[in-house]
């Protein structure tokens, strides 16, 4: 009986093409827009999850908090220099290499060829730290901080803009104002919301320290790698602890730092984007509710007119509960058929937008979203259907029959 009412629910749909397309239009749209967008975010913290598991479980960094409606940071001159750093590797052993990193924006120039690359100053353990590695000449020699040599790493992308070769080492590039020499080219990075990670000059942090100056090297970034994943929690109070001490707060002060580990840094990425997904989801979940309207009443209009073969199936036999499950099996069938075109076209959306926006990361539809698209689409086909199966079913036999 089931497969003798799946088979007629199908032979139902095909006999009404057009509107069978027009009553699945709304679960099509919405599971279609759940699917997109769920292929976006999850594209992206696929990405993001790949990119902290590169750095290690060992990795943290702290940076300045610079909320100002935090009122324990507001109106204060909030510092987080080198020697914040230097202190934390040499008091806790916990940690076992640092690297200040500093941020500037810059102009290159090479000849008439010129780059707006971003500038990092950098300290002897960045590649360590940070797993960022060059991939072809050197990095930084001890002589090259002590002496605040101006030398610089460039980024391969970097090295296109300026057409400086094939083989760009000992080459001289204007940074600002400054002339650097060439000594290595980085591996590359790729691209990220539109920004160019490989456009970039990496310099010695005693080197920036001289040209920027103090002032400028008091609100950097500081990186750290732990001695292994167990210490990393231990590691991190040590140095709240430490950094509180150097920053005289005190106990009722809140921290004018933050201290970031990988597996939080990936925490508050996944609960903000699955925030997101959450809010558009409850957006999209209106269509899928206009889309299971649309197909309870275009099942009350087939019960109409169906009415006599309705009453001829009940006069040879036919139970209430096999007039009930041909009806539910016709609106859980159209729903899912209209769930399973949104996936195929969710999944477009999503490469499709994901390709859009330059330098995004690639579309990743999880088997669980498949699962949830079809789940919630027979599920609103088993919650609009019921009232419409359960008008057949009741039908009288006689009146059915008499039906015109």
């Amino acid at each position: 009986m089931l497969f003798e009412a799946l088979r007629m629910a199908l032979r139902s749909i095909a006999a009404h093409k057009l509107r069978s397309i027009l009553t699945t239009l709304g679960i099509i749209i919405g599971v279609a827009a759940v699917i997109g967008v769920v292929s976006i975010v999850q594209g992206l913290n696929f990405w993001i999850a790949g990119q902290l598991e590169g750095v290690g479980a060992t990795y943290i960094t702290v940076f300045p908090e610079r909320d100002p409606n935090n009122p324990d940071v507001a109106g204060r001159d909030v510092k987080l220099t080198f020697e914040d750093g230097q202190a934390i590797l040499e008091r806790i052993p916990e940690i076992v290499a640092f690297t200040p990193i500093y941020f500037q924006g810059e102009r290159a120039r090479y000849g008439k060829r010129t780059s707006t690359p971003f500038l990092l100053g950098v300290g002897p353990d960045y590649q360590e730290v940070v797993n960022h590695w060059v991939a072809s000449g050197r990095f930084f020699s001890p002589l090259d901080f002590a002496n605040q040599a101006r030398v610089c790493l460039v980024g391969k992308k970097l090295v296109e803009d300026l057409a400086l070769g094939d083989d760009p080492l000992g080459v001289d590039i204007q940074v600002g104002n400054v002339l650097f020499t060439i000594i290595g080219v980085m591996e590359e990075k790729g691209q990220f919301l539109g920004q160019d990670r490989d456009r970039l000059v990496i310099i010695p942090f005693s080197t920036a320290r001289e040209i920027y100056g103090e002032n400028a090297m008091k609100q950097i970034r500081l990186d750290f790698k732990a001695r292994s994943p167990e210490d990393v929690d231990r590691a991190k109070d040590l140095m709240t602890e430490l950094l509180r001490r150097r920053h005289g707060l005190s106990g009722e002060q809140g921290n004018d730092f933050r201290i970031m580990l990988q597996e939080e840094l990936r925490k508050t990425t996944s609960t903000i984007l699955g925030g997101i997904t959450q809010v558009v989801a409850a957006v999209v979940g209106i269509a899928l509710l206009v889309g299971g309207i649309g197909i309870m009443n275009i099942m009350l209009v087939s019960v109409t007119e169906r009415t006599r073969e309705i009453g001829v199936r009940k006069a040879v036999g036919a139970r209430r509960r096999d007039i009930l499950a041909q009806f539910l099996i016709e609106a859980v069938l159209l729903s899912a058929i209209g769930g399973v075109i949104g996936i195929g076209f969710g999944y477009l959306l999503g490469v499709l937008g994901a390709k859009a926006i330059p330098g995004f990361p690639a579309a990743h539809v999880p088997l669980w979203a498949v699962f949830l698209g079809l789940g919630f689409s027979s599920a609103v086909g088993i919650f609009f259907g019921i009232y419409p199966a359960a008008k057949a079913a009741s039908l009288n036999p006689i009146e059915a029959l008499r039906y015109e």
